[in-house]
């Protein structure tokens, strides 16, 4: 199963402060907007989002379909393949993508410690 791109979403107190601090560890800002509370930052492969209050705790996030440049991907497994797959494997979904729709859609589910796992397709 290819999952694409990874990066972990942090949900960050003051987006200002995250953003200085994870610059001081060599990331650079790579997406996002300021302004609007939330920033992607990366580092050589290591993508990491900061979100300012959009979400309650920190998530594991794959993007099919995506590099780490978020570049689209000659090949990839789509986010309803990977639901199927999941599904078949008995592991319950929070969220479910509508299998009968194509392109950017989103699936979520919880790891067996409580952590969320967003699989996020944006092509």
């Amino acid at each position: 199963m290819k999952l694409g791109a990874f990066s972990v979403s942090l949900n960050v107190k003051d987006i200002k402060v995250s953003k200085d601090f994870y610059e001081k560890l060599g990331f650079t800002v790579f997406a996002g907007d300021l302004e609007k509370n939330y920033l992607i930052m990366k580092n050589e492969h290591s993508l990491i989002g900061l979100f300012q209050g959009m979400f309650e705790n920190n998530i594991l996030t794959f993007n099919p379909g995506w590099d780490t440049n978020a570049k689209k991907l000659d090949s990839f497994d789509d986010v309803r393949e990977i639901q199927k797959s999941l599904k078949k494997n008995g592991i319950p979904l929070n969220q479910e993508a509508d299998e009968s729709t194509n392109g950017p859609a989103s699936i979520v589910l919880t790891d067996p410690d409580g952590n969320a796992i967003l699989i996020d397709q944006h092509v």
